[in-house]
């Protein structure tokens, strides 16, 4: 049964905001420089797995369950296809503390997909099912969330979200894409209203969001009103701009230095946190990211990419800044 008390996501006003799950950069470094400088309503880990947290390498992988006090509310996002190491999985997210878990049942990778994992699932609702059983099982009255696509190789969502509705699933992320089309093609925001109809008609309670070619709060609230989900998810358009849900801020208006000193702290952040843990080189994709569209940008980008520590991108900053002032 759904412990209310526990339930964060019924204390929301729509729409929702959410930062997505994105696996090799939503690390606890980069989620949080979001909640200091705009902070969404819900954060995710990236997706971990099960079969791994289940088993002696465990202790490999909990850095990806890290997280602090300014994140919350936090939601695991894990992934698998065994229903007992779910079960045991979220065990383990209660007891460090999460807000929530949510089942990831809609990632393309193909190592995923493999081992029955990610958005296979979507073929496998039976399985599906078994797997929200055990997590709900596991959570100790968490609520148990769900991310998916609108299909495997053609849109299914009509039968596939009364399948995840059908469950008790206290809020449902949908990325408007099939897994075949990937991000091949825009996003399928048509798709959200029937989304949302279909779950009114369902008379769940689950929050309903959408996810897919968010570039800005002021369009995803607009798609929100126009479709009638309760909220959305932005992954990819976050790159480089820690800034993304402060609506009182213009990401434009914010100056060069402020822009390099804040990747500089993200840097040091990651350094302090991942140091003996990740390659420094994961950090170089934010850098593209956060060096773009000024002037010496791609001389600046050229020189970041050779750098290999955190001493490295503050001097190569530094002089960049020295040399533009």
């Amino acid at each position: 049964m759904e412990n209310n008390e526990k339930n964060f996501w019924k204390k929301f006003d729509s729409p929702v905001m959410a930062l997505a799950p994105l696996s090799g950069v939503t690390d606890a470094a980069f989620r949080r420089l979001f909640a200091k400088y705009g902070k969404p309503d819900v954060c995710f880990t990236e997706f971990v797995s099960c079969d791994g947290l289940c088993s002696e390498g465990r202790d490999r992988l909990l850095h990806d369950l890290w997280f602090d006090e300014s994140e919350r509310p936090i939601c695991a996002q894990i992934f698998g296809s065994k229903p007992e190491n779910f079960r045991e999985t979220a065990e383990l997210i209660n007891e460090l503390g999460f807000d929530g878990i949510d089942i990831n049942t809609g990632c393309p990778d193909k190592n995923v997909e493999k081992q029955g994992a990610g958005s296979s699932l979507i073929k496998n609702p039976a399985l599906f099912k078994e797997i929200f059983a055990a997590t709900e099982e596991g959570a100790g009255g968490l609520p148990v969330s769900v991310k998916t696509r609108l299909g495997y190789d053609e849109n299914i969502i009509e039968t596939w979200l009364v399948d995840i509705l059908d469950t008790n699933a206290t809020a449902v992320t949908v990325h408007l894409r099939t897994r075949q089309e990937m991000s091949k093609i825009p996003a399928r925001w048509d798709q959200a209203k029937v989304i949302a109809d279909i779950a009114r008609q369902h008379d769940s309670d689950a929050l309903i969001l959408g996810n897919g070619d968010v570039n800005s709060v002021e369009q995803a609230m607009k798609l929100c009103e126009e479709s009638g989900v309760d909220g959305w998810m932005i992954g990819r358009g976050i790159f480089g701009n820690p800034w993304f849900f402060d609506q009182e801020i213009n990401p434009a208006e914010i100056s060069l230095e402020t822009r390099l000193e804040v990747m500089l702290e993200h840097t040091k952040l990651y350094s302090e946190l991942f140091s003996d843990l990740k390659n420094f080189a994961l950090m170089k994709k934010h850098f593209k990211a956060y060096a773009s569209d000024f002037t010496g940008a791609k001389e600046l980008r050229i020189s970041l990419m050779e750098s290999n520590s955190y001493t490295d991108v503050k001097e190569i900053i530094e002089t960049f800044l020295a040399s533009h002032s």
